[in-house]
Formats: C-alpha cells, sequence, structure tokens
C-alpha cells in the first residue's frame, strides 16, 4: 500500500468478507489502464503478472511507500486462488479477473462511475492449496500491521472491516501525527523522561527522512 498522492484525503478500506476474501479499496489515482508498450499488455496487467512492475518504480510517482518493491500485487495474485481488480477513470469501470495468477479474460470496461471519481478494488482469495494450514485472516493481526501502516504515513486514513461475524467489525486508523503520534503510542505503557517528542524532517536529492523519538525509563 501506498501513500497516495493528488487527492484530498487519501482512503484505503480492507474488508474481510464473508467467504474470507479480502477487498482492498482506494480512492487514489487507479492503476493505469492503457496497454504498455513493451509487454503488449494494459499496465494494469503488468501489475499484477510481472515483478518488479509497482509506481515506485516509474521514477518517482510516490513519495511515501510502505510496498514490497515493486511485487507485491504480482505476488499476492500468484498467491491466490482468485483475484479481481476494478479500477475506476475517466468516467469508466474496468475488471479483470485472474485465477492462480492468470488472467482469466483481458481488461474490458463493465460499466461507468463518476468522471471526477479514481481509485481501484481489488478482491482476492487465498490459495488453499499454498496455505495449507489456513486460510483463515486473524482481525486482530491486520489490526496492528494497518495501524502501523497508518502511523508511519501521516494523513492516510485506514477503515478495517470484518464482515464475517453477524456484528460486523470496524476501526478506523488516521494519524496526522504521523510517527509522532507512533511514539507516542509505544511509550503508552512506560513512563516518558519528558514530554516532548523530538522530531525533525528533512529531504535531499529528493530523499525524505523523518525522525521521531522520546526516551523513557525502560531499559
Amino acid at each position: 500500500m501506498r501513500r497516495i498522492i493528488g487527492t484530498a484525503v487519501a482512503e484505503i478500506d480492507v474488508q474481510i468478507n464473508a467467504d474470507n476474501s479480502i477487498t482492498v479499496t482506494d480512492n487514489g489515482r487507479g492503476i493505469p489502464v492503457d496497454i504498455q508498450k513493451k509487454a503488449g499488455i494494459p499496465a494494469v496487467e503488468v501489475v499484477f503478472t510481472v515483478l518488479h512492475a509497482g509506481g515506485k518504480f516509474g521514477g518517482g510517482g510516490y513519495k511515501v511507500s510502505g510496498g514490497l518493491h515493486g511485487v507485491g500485487a504480482s505476488v499476492v495474485n500468484a498467491l491466490s486462488d482468485w483475484l479481481e481488480v476494478e479500477i475506476c477513470q475517466e468516467g469508466k469501470v474496468y475488471r479483470q479477473r485472474y485465477e492462480r495468477g492468470k488472467a482469466v479474460y483481458t481488461l474490458k470496461v463493465v460499466g461507468e462511475c463518476d468522471p471526477d471519481k479514481t481509485g481501484t478494488k481489488v478482491t482476492f482469495k487465498p490459495d488453499a492449496t499454498i496455505f495449507q494450514e489456513t486460510t483463515e485472516y486473524d482481525f486482530d493481526v491486520l489490526k496492528q500491521r494497518l495501524r502501523e501502516m497508518a502511523f508511519l504515513t501521516k494523513g492516510l486514513k485506514i477503515i478495517l472491516q470484518d464482515l464475517r461475524e453477524e456484528e460486523i467489525r470496524e476501526h478506523t486508523f488516521h494519524y496526522e501525527g504521523g510517527i509522532k503520534e507512533f511514539v507516542t503510542y509505544l511509550n503508552k505503557s512506560k513512563t516518558p523522561l519528558y514530554d516532548q517528542i523530538i522530531y525533525c524532517e528533512g529531504e535531499k536529492d529528493g530523499v525524505v527522512v523523518e525522525m521521531a523519538m522520546q526516551h523513557n525509563d525502560s531499559y
């Protein structure tokens, strides 16, 4: 997942569905749907079937990234029984489905959306032939991971929902203070040695660095 540039509030919705599949929806620019000249297939298909094809390899498209070096989407696809991606761009909804990492059909237009709306929706179900121990997601594990991602990407809003039970569980993570709030969270069960969190940020040669720290009474 990446911090989405160019939207008022970057938001990612993560749903654990009743069949234990996962749906991830964002309000970013949407994965490109045009034909990639080198591969001869839509860019979205390249993203989901070719390693190291992520957006961060395109020359600075993302200032902040917490992804897997361009392999995240393609690896999730390869490890899924099936995966469907829907993209909203320029008033059209595009869809493509994959099974065991292979495209079932070419990218196609399946509907219309608000011309001002953009984003990507991905639904996938883990492959039980690969994950033989379990294919059930642990809500608390996902909650901890998504909380950390929200801390590390200030301003990003992540909403986690578990739809598997009659009573829906939901948690929202949104930290404008970013890693400063992360330090406060880490020190909540300890005694800080001073009140003010040390924080600094800067950029040099296109590299952005943030630092936050606060000593406590633990070893």
